[in-house]
């Protein structure tokens, strides 16, 4: 399943030069996954209410284009790797009116309890773990 997060850019995320700085874009990742998790059924409340985190263990992004105030870009995440006990997800950025590539990028995940101890999701909730398996991006 393909899925894409909208989202338009506000004045406040761009820098001197007009452009949006650099660092908005892990938030911007970050809003897209959350909204992906819950198209899925397995939104952060559930999932931390079912006793299971998903810490990030780390960003990577590269800049391939800038976009400005009033742009709209799609964000595209995908599941890149799945071991029970970390994923990463990958994440495709596209301005929307051109169509240019504005970033790819990816962030690393564990699954932890509610203590922060690292899990294996599949021993630990099976149900979760089959849904991430399912989501595995198969190119």
């Amino acid at each position: 399943m393909e899925y894409s997060f909208e989202r338009k850019i506000n004045y406040y995320e761009t820098d001197r030069m007009g452009v949006v700085h650099h660092s908005n874009y892990i938030r911007f990742l970050e809003e897209a996954r959350c909204d992906w998790l819950e198209s899925i059924d397995m939104p952060f409340d559930v999932l931390e209410a079912n006793g299971v985190t998903i810490p990030v263990l780390g960003v990577n992004c590269t800049y391939h284009h800038h976009v400005t105030f009033g742009d709209t870009i799609i964000i595209k995440p995908y599941a890149k790797e799945y071991t029970k006990v970390r994923m990463t997800i990958g994440y495709e950025v596209i301005e929307k009116k051109t169509g240019k590539l504005v970033l790819t990028g990816e962030t690393k995940h564990c699954f932890t309890n509610s203590n922060l101890k690292p899990v294996n999701l599949k021993k630990y909730r099976k149900e979760f773990s089959d849904k991430f398996e399912n989501l595995l991006h198969k190119p």
